[in-house]
């Protein structure tokens, strides 16, 4: 059993059990990745890919063990990779962040702009992407963490630590009857329009349930997952908004105004996602700190750990 051919099965599922694609991401042949994928089943004695005319088309029930084992340890092989630069480097290397547009707009531009200053030598790399997205680039070991909201995958491998609570709003163009009703509710909210989340964001899915529970039935008329696009359409008259509360910028959306919506739908958490196996440098540990003050090096250790043993 080799090394490179945990890689490999790591590699075509990643690539949507596409072998060509598997082949050039690890820059060999495709010959070569199915042949070396046979012998590792051969030594297994059991098939880790379900197959069609020759067509991997998914895994096995027992390659879905191999598959969790073999990414696991490639992400090992990365950290120590990451360990041994990082002994050499001190507070300098590569810092890859993966988020929401949400987070890369409304939460992180101070938080980098300090960080920038405490660490010049140290290059931040931003990729934006939905909860999932974003998740399954630090469970492939392509970004250190990941910061967002719920996601409706489970991601087993990943240590998820707690920051605070996105509370909702709802928002309007200047002058909407919404923003002066007497008592805001999910009836009066129903009544109109509605822009919101992309279904793959926990405001969206948190905000339908809130509605369904009430036997609402509320009219989605644009999904997004840019909180910014959706204040563009509900200025321009399209229907209202419910968006997180940090969103809306009185100084700067002054076609619109808000209401808050706490009391009305529920609220999504907002999460740091790592690797229990990442090395916890120290502009990591300052990174998470200044986003999430309670998050202090100690107790994001203490999480690790404890992830670690369960």
């Amino acid at each position: 059993m080799k090394l490179q051919q945990l890689r490999y099965v790591v590699e075509i599922v990643r690539h949507g059990n596409h072998l060509s694609a598997a082949a050039d991401a690890m820059h060999t042949s495709q010959p070569g990745v199915s042949r070396q994928v046979q012998l590792l089943e051969q030594e297994l004695g059991f098939e880790i890919f379900q197959r069609t005319r020759n067509r991997i088309i998914g895994l096995t029930e027992p390659g879905m063990i191999v598959f969790n084992i073999a990414q696991r340890i490639a992400t090992d092989v990365a950290a120590l990779t990451t360990l041994k630069e990082d002994m050499h480097a001190g507070n300098r290397g590569v810092f890859t962040i993966a988020t929401t547009h949400t987070i890369a707009r409304y939460v992180l531009p101070e938080v980098v702009e300090k960080f920038v200053a405490s660490y010049p030598e140290v290059k931040l790399v931003l990729k934006q992407g939905d909860p999932e997205e974003i998740c399954a680039l630090v469970d492939s070991g392509d970004a250190d963490l990941a910061i967002g909201t719920d996601t409706t995958r489970d991601f087993p491998n990943l240590v998820k630590l707690q920051c605070f609570e996105l509370q909702r709003c709802i928002i309007a163009q200047v002058g909407h009857p919404i923003l002066s009703v007497p008592e805001l509710t999910l009836e009066e909210v129903a009544k109109y329009p509605i822009i919101t989340y992309d279904s793959r964001y926990s405001g969206r899915w948190k905000v339908m349930q809130a509605f369904s529970e009430r036997g609402l039935e509320p009219k989605i008329v644009m999904s997004g997952i840019d909180a910014d696009v959706c204040k563009t359409y509900v200025a321009k008259g399209l229907g209202i908004g419910i968006l997180a509360d940090m969103t809306f910028d009185k100084d700067r959306d002054i076609e619109l105004d808000a209401r808050n919506a706490g009391e009305l739908l529920p609220s999504s958490t907002v999460k740091i996602t790592l690797r229990p196996n990442t090395y916890l440098r120290r502009f990591l540990l300052d990174f998470i700190q200044s986003i999430a003050p309670q998050l202090t090096p100690y107790v994001v250790r203490r999480e690790v750990r404890e992830f670690q043993r369960a």
